[in-house]
C-alpha cells in the first residue's frame, strides 16, 4: 500500500505544526496541574518511573545474560573430552578353556565356570594358600580383564567348603568420547 500524497491536507499539517499550535500545547502543559490535580499527576509520575526503573533491570539483566552465555560457551570449549570406559561381558568360551587350566594348575581346589565367571571352592582352610594364588591367577588371567568380587565366604562362614569364592570377569570397553 503507497502513500498517497494527493490526498494529504497540507493546510492541516500546517497548523498542527504553526506557532499558535505549539503555544496551546505549551498553555497545555503549564496549566496541567490545576486541570488534572497533583494526586494524578504524582500517580502518572510513580507509573512512569517504575516502568523506567523495570527497563533498566531487563536491559542489566539481559547483558548480564549475554556474558554469562558467552562464558559457559567459552568453558565448555576449555573442558577436555574424556573417553567413556564400560564394562563388557566376557566370552564364556574363553573363561571355559581358562578354568581347564586353571583347574590342572590347582589340584587341591574346585574350579568350575558359570558362564562369565569362575568359582573357586576348597573343602578345608588348609588350602587358603593355594586359594589366595588361584584368586590372584584369575586377576591377572586375560588381556584387558576386569574382574570383580561377587561372593566371598572364608571358615565359618561357608555352607559347604571352607573356603569359596565367585569372580565375575568383564573386559573394558574405551569408547571414544561424544
Amino acid at each position: 500500500m503507497a502513500f498517497d500524497f494527493k490526498s494529504l491536507d497540507w493546510r492541516k499539517l500546517q497548523r498542527l505544526t504553526s506557532t499558535q499550535a505549539m503555544n496551546d500545547l505549551n498553555n497545555f502543559l503549564e496549566h496541567l496541574p490545576q486541570t488534572a490535580g497533583q494526586t494524578l499527576l504524582v500517580a502518572a509520575g510513580i507509573a512512569w518511573a517504575t516502568g523506567a526503573a523495570a527497563g533498566l533491570f531487563a536491559t542489566v539483566q539481559a547483558r548480564g545474560l549475554v556474558e554469562l552465555r558467552a562464558e559457559l560457551k567459552e568453558t565448555k570449549a576449555l573442558q577436555p573430552m574424556v573417553p567413556k570406559i564400560s564394562d563388557v561381558p566376557i566370552n564364556p568360551k574363553e573363561v571355559e578353556d581358562f578354568t581347564k587350566i586353571m583347574a590342572v594348575t590347582y589340584p587341591g581346589l574346585s574350579i568350575k565356570n558359570q558362564g562369565p565367571a569362575i568359582f573357586i571352592t576348597a573343602q578345608n582352610t588348609s588350602s587358603f594358600g593355594q586359594f589366595r594364588e588361584a584368586i590372584g591367577h584369575v586377576q591377572n588371567g586375560g588381556s584387558g580383564w576386569r574382574v570383580s568380587v561377587e561372593k566371598l565366604c572364608v571358615g565359618r562362614e561357608c555352607e559347604r567348603e571352607k573356603l569359596a569364592v565367585l569372580l565375575k570377569i568383564n573386559k573394558v570397553s574405551v569408547d571414544k568420547p561424544k
